[in-house]
C-alpha cells in the first residue's frame, strides 16, 4: 500500500470519528434541526481531526501529520 493511500484513509478514518462522534454529543446537548447539528459536526470534525499527507524526500516517500493538539509536524513511520 502507498503512502499516499495510508495518508487517505488516515485522514478518512481520523474525521469520521470526530465526524460521528460530534453528532452524537450535538445531538445530546443541542436542540437544532438535523441538517444544523451535521453541519457543526462537519466543521468540528474538520477542525479538530489530524491532517496526514504523503510526501517525496530524497530517502524516498514519507508519511507526516499535523494536528492542533500537538506541536510541529510529525513523522508516521
Amino acid at each position: 500500500m502507498s503512502k499516499k493511500t495510508k495518508a487517505f484513509l488516515f485522514q478518512l478514518l481520523s474525521f469520521a470519528v470526530y465526524f460521528i462522534g460530534f453528532i452524537f454529543i450535538f445531538k445530546q446537548f443541542l436542540h437544532f434541526e438535523d441538517i444544523y447539528i451535521k453541519i457543526l459536526a462537519f466543521v468540528a470534525g474538520t477542525i479538530l481531526a489530524p491532517k496526514f499527507q504523503a510526501v517525496i524526500t530524497k530517502d524516498g516517500e514519507k508519511l507526516y501529520m499535523k494536528w492542533i493538539f500537538l506541536k510541529g509536524i510529525r513523522e508516521i513511520k
